[in-house]
């Protein structure tokens, strides 16, 4: 693995689909002048975020033309942004596609989907089913659309998969602004939370956030780098528009692996036999001599 990743830290407009395609463009030509290996992009990147109503109209199927511009892009380097997906069956998800080569490699559809506080993605989205890694010329990745992150099982299915980096695209609104603490509990908080799956996954994470305000709410940007080792090696601004350059290579992987095995010692069997007795399925019980649920 040896790849340079860009992290393209920018502002979309909320509904607005042909200027967002354009700073799309217009952001991919600066990581191929930085030689980037991969741009990764935030969020409904495409479309910005607190859509509501407006999310059946900018919802595109995966042949869309303005999708497939930015797929052809990935001719030159793998790209990850995000969009509303429309199904050929009427359903919405908030999806992130990896392209390269100038084809899809893979979309993720968000599994998690919050339903708190300001969040109503439960009301417009259809949830995705399940994690699968993206098997990249540059090395194996796992893809997290925000809220995905912030369920440890989701990383951990992509650990029991090996991959070499998580990939987090975040559209976070920012919290703790009228605190006289130093940073916003929402950076904070994300920071912890990628320094934590990148330590115990043992990974590359990625985390690409957005910035500006959308009704009312700021998006507080901080797109980080965080080493296998949990260590943050590289952050953006917390208020402006940026691109983030970091180098993914296999060594520190290697070096965390072999330090600490954890991935050799996982008892994924172990903990599938408990899920069955959470669950009380006598299927996956039965399968191991078990099949008593009393």
């Amino acid at each position: 693995m040896d790849c340079l990743a860009a992290v393209c830290q920018m502002r979309p407009r909320l509904g607005v689909l042909p200027e967002n395609l354009a700073a799309h463009h217009a952001w991919l030509d600066r990581c191929q002048e930085a030689g980037a290996d991969m741009a990764v992009f935030p969020e409904l990147s495409l479309t910005g975020y607190f859509l509501r109503d407006l999310t059946q109209e900018v919802a595109m199927p995966l042949d869309a033309a303005p999708v497939q511009e930015l797929v052809a892009r990935s001719k030159d380097m793998s790209i990850a942004f995000g969009m509303v997906e429309v199904s050929r069956d009427h359903r919405f998800y908030n999806s992130m596609v990896f392209a390269e080569d100038g084809e899809i490699l893979h979309v993720h559809r968000k599994v998690h989907l919050p339903d708190y506080g300001i969040f109503e993605e439960g009301r417009y989205f259809a949830s995705g089913d399940g994690f699968l890694p993206v098997e990249s010329k540059h090395g194996r990745f796992g893809l997290l659309v925000c809220e995905d992150a912030w369920h440890l099982s989701s990383g951990y299915l992509h650990f029991l998969q090996g991959v070499d980096a998580l990939i987090m695209t975040v559209a976070s609104p920012a919290r703790g602004i009228d605190t006289e603490e130093p940073e916003l509990s929402s950076h904070g908080a994300w920071r912890t939370l990628s320094e934590a799956q990148a330590l115990f996954f043992q990974t590359w994470v990625v985390r690409a956030n957005r910035i500006g305000f959308e009704d009312g709410t700021m998006f507080w940007g901080a797109s980080a780098v965080v080493s296998p080792f949990g260590k943050t090696v590289a952050e953006a601004s917390g208020d402006q528009e940026e691109l983030l350059l970091q180098r993914l290579s296999s060594d520190p992987l290697r070096r965390a692996r072999m330090a600490t095995p954890l991935l050799r010692d996982a008892k994924p069997d172990m903990v599938r036999r408990q899920l069955a007795q959470l669950l009380q399925d006598p299927d996956a019980l039965r399968s191991h001599g078990k099949a008593d649920l009393t």
